[in-house]
């Protein structure tokens, strides 16, 4: 018996129709997952498992990112390919000389972009007709590089 057939595939999912949601929390399950595996390196199954759903989690991403029907703009689209080729070649690395301290960057990762996809679509925003902010208003990092 798999690891994944005595506990529920997920805990506690978010009802269907936010694509943001679905996706940060999705995230956010395979950090935890692989947080888990994290501790317990001595239980290689559920070790594997984790990497193995995070790597599955990642490749869906991708094919819908890939998809000429996406409507993520051109730029983003290569960022997150980017960052999902970056976890494929890690994942491979981690497949092939399993170390939990490996885990780390692929739990920071998901926990970011999962918190930028939970987080209010508008926090942060200058929205139009907004002054903007004195500080904001020179030097600083330059977010469209």
């Amino acid at each position: 018996m798999y690891p994944t057939q005595r506990r529920p595939a997920y805990n506690k999912a978010p009802p269907s129709g936010d694509p943001r949601r679905t996706e940060g929390w999705a995230l956010t399950e395979a950090a935890r997952r692989l947080a888990e595996a994290q501790r317990s390196p001595d239980n290689a199954e559920a070790f594997m498992d984790a990497v193995r759903r995070n790597w599955r989690l990642w490749t869906i991403f991708q094919a819908g990112v890939a998809s000429p029907d996406s409507p993520m703009p051109v730029d983003l689209k290569s960022n997150v390919l980017s960052l999902a080729n970056f976890i494929d070649r890690h994942t491979v690395g981690i497949l092939a000389d399993p170390q939990p301290q490996k885990l780390d960057i692929l739990i920071r990762i998901n926990r970011e972009i999962a918190a930028g996809l939970l987080a209010n679509p508008t926090e942060g925003a200058v929205l139009p007709n907004t002054p903007t902010p004195p500080a904001a208003a020179g030097g600083g990092i330059n977010h469209s590089v």
